[in-house]
């Protein structure tokens, strides 16, 4: 029996870097996935794979800052899938840039990928997780949500508002059975890390190696990340709620 056999678990940002790897494993665990993202090509490539290793997911095309699409993710995944159990609020982005040098653009469109995304999925996933008796929502976060960064602003704002809207969201639905959490990743080995370099005009080899500086010497790897996201949507997280889950090699211990 996997972690989470028989569950129904629906990944925002399914189609690359962590969200990918959670979809992936969660299926490998028993779940049947369903895979949102505006990236067609890379979200029905892990709906192949999945298939191909004989299970199931379905691949819906969610613009997760707009209400309507969050509602048909969440419509569509309990038409096809039979429920949901599981939601996994993964998708997000990053502009490197002090608040002087940031433009209201790039604070508006980080709030609504990293926030509001949450918000609006959360607001179509837990009315119906309430009327099944309960589910399991994590968010991803960041170790930048616990303490601060340089040069990235509104990326930081946004994920401790993620940090204090999981905490928020487990008072008030843990009587409904909705257990929710966060993950806090360190830098991890993913596409949207080597556009902090391109960003900050650094050289990418130069900018990998000054961000693992950390305990562990090393980045992270997405498939660790979503050990840790498995952990919290999972039955062996039963009495965890309101944590914020550092996955950080060390970097925010001292």
């Amino acid at each position: 029996m996997g972690a989470l056999e028989g569950k129904r678990a629906l990944i925002t940002g399914g189609a690359s870097g962590i969200g990918r790897a959670a979809a992936l494993l969660f299926a490998r665990e028993g779940a049947a996935v369903a895979v949102a993202d505006l990236n067609e090509a890379g979200g029905q490539a892990v709906v192949d794979q999945i298939r191909g290793e004989g299970g199931r997911a379905l691949f819906i095309r969610c613009d997760a800052t707009q209400a309507g699409d969050c509602r048909q993710a969440v419509e569509q995944t309990v038409a096809e899938l039979g429920g949901l159990d599981v939601l996994f609020n993964n998708a997000g982005i990053i502009r490197r840039a002090t608040v002087v040098d940031a433009d209201e653009a790039d604070w508006d469109r980080v709030m609504a990928v990293n926030v509001k995304s949450v918000f609006l999925m959360c607001k179509a996933a837990v009315p119906v997780m309430a009327a099944a008796g309960g589910g399991a929502i994590v968010n991803t976060a960041s170790g930048w949500g616990l303490v601060g960064g340089q040069k990235a602003a509104a990326y930081c704002a946004s994920k401790g508002a993620v940090v204090l809207l999981t905490k928020a969201m487990a008072l008030d639905h843990g009587p409904e059975g909705i257990r929710v959490n966060c993950i806090c990743p360190g830098d991890t080995d993913t596409a949207m890390l080597r556009q902090e370099a391109a960003q900050l005009g650094e050289p990418v080899d130069r900018f990998l190696a000054d961000s693992a500086q950390r305990p562990l010497g090393r980045l992270g790897r997405p498939e660790e990340i979503a050990q840790a996201a498995l952990y919290l949507a999972s039955d062996a997280a039963s009495f965890v709620t309101g944590a914020a889950l550092a996955v950080d090699g060390g970097g925010t211990a001292g």
